[in-house]
């Protein structure tokens, strides 16, 4: 009796072990190093695309850190955005318009299979080649966790409650808060707005028909107005790109802050942000560190590479959970 109660105790062990086990393998989480052992060169091979890709073309840096918001806003940052194979993918939805940086993915995800093959998400090269694009404007570095697995999904649906330029201050905040982000993350991850360009196709309403009457939007600086009509004149050519900010569109920094006080932001998005009282103290916060009026309070460039750690976090799929594709814009055959 007294063999078969300790056979009985180590087989219920035996078993728990197994369950913990499986458990942890469908709930792994995120972790600087991930890649270590598995793939040590991953961070290296990464850098080196978004710096010869940035060389070639100076709006990369831009395109990949948008890239990655995209990505992480629809399903979670499990790289569905990628996908093109599939009909309806989320990537042709409207609020993806002009996304980019796709090839450059590939480049380093084509790299990678070569020295490890099967191991790195295409999900996670997203997240590092968003850091390292955040670095090459000379904003500030952020270690990235890694360990996502690249999302099995990619539904033009599931992209609807992408945020709009022109959505409304309650609308942004709401469509923030659903992804369990505050009014100060909403400020800062729309700072990513310090780089890159948009495109005309987003401004006539802003611009010449903002409440149905054929005006333009009462935040927008009367000196700046004449400015923006003559890079994006009414009826004129929708695919034309201009900066998102007008003083130092390839320097990353807090300048976007400026000109969203001062009636200088390019898109109504950004400007809906001096709409509200407690987002409008976030942009004054960070103008009061610039005029050393509170010196004691952290950077824009810190408090954005903590806002992207959050971010990267989103709905990620973990140890046994989605896969590692081997083309980033198709999903492995089953």
């Amino acid at each position: 009796m007294a063999l078969f109660n300790k056979d009985a105790k180590s087989f219920t062990k035996l078993i728990s072990i197994i369950c913990f086990l499986q458990i942890t393998a469908l709930n792994g989480q995120l972790r600087v190093g991930f890649y270590s052992e598995s793939c040590h060169n991953v961070e290296s091979i990464v850098s080196s695309m978004v710096k010869e890709a940035s060389q070639r073309e100076p709006r990369m840096p831009a395109i990949l850190l948008r890239l990655h918001f995209h990505d992480c806003f629809v399903q979670g940052c499990d790289g569905s955005i990628l996908i093109d194979n599939v009909k309806e993918a989320e990537r042709n939805a409207f609020g993806h318009e002009g996304l980019g940086g796709f090839a450059e993915i590939q480049t380093a995800k084509t790299q990678l299979e070569v020295q490890c093959p099967g191991v790195v998400s295409c999900a996670d090269i997203v997240a590092l080649a968003a850091r390292d694009a955040v670095v090459m404007a000379g904003g500030e570095s952020y270690e990235v966790e890694t360990g996502r697995r690249d999302g099995r999904v990619s539904d033009l649906s599931f992209a609807s409650k992408m945020p709009d330029v022109d959505d409304s201050i309650e609308v942004l905040k709401e469509k923030f808060k659903t992804k369990g982000f505050t009014e100060k993350d909403l400020v800062i991850l729309s700072g990513a707005h310090t780089i890159g360009t948009t495109a005309c196709f987003f401004m006539p309403k802003r611009l010449y028909n903002f409440t149905g009457k054929s005006d333009a939007d009462p935040s927008i600086n009367p000196k700046f107005l004449p400015e923006l009509r003559s890079k994006c004149p009414k009826n004129g050519d929708v695919n034309v790109r201009i900066s998102l900010d007008n003083l130092s569109e390839t320097k990353f920094d807090d300048q976007i802050m400026h000109n969203i006080k001062n009636g200088f932001a390019v898109i109504a998005s950004d400007a809906r942000l001096y709409d509200d009282s407690i987002t409008r103290a976030v942009v004054d916060s960070y103008l009061e560190i610039t005029e050393k009026l509170n010196p004691n309070s952290s950077s824009f460039g810190t408090d954005f590479g903590l806002a992207m750690v959050k971010l990267g976090r989103l709905e990620v799929k973990t140890g046994l959970l989605g896969e590692i594709r081997k083309v980033c814009n198709s999903f492995n055959k089953m």
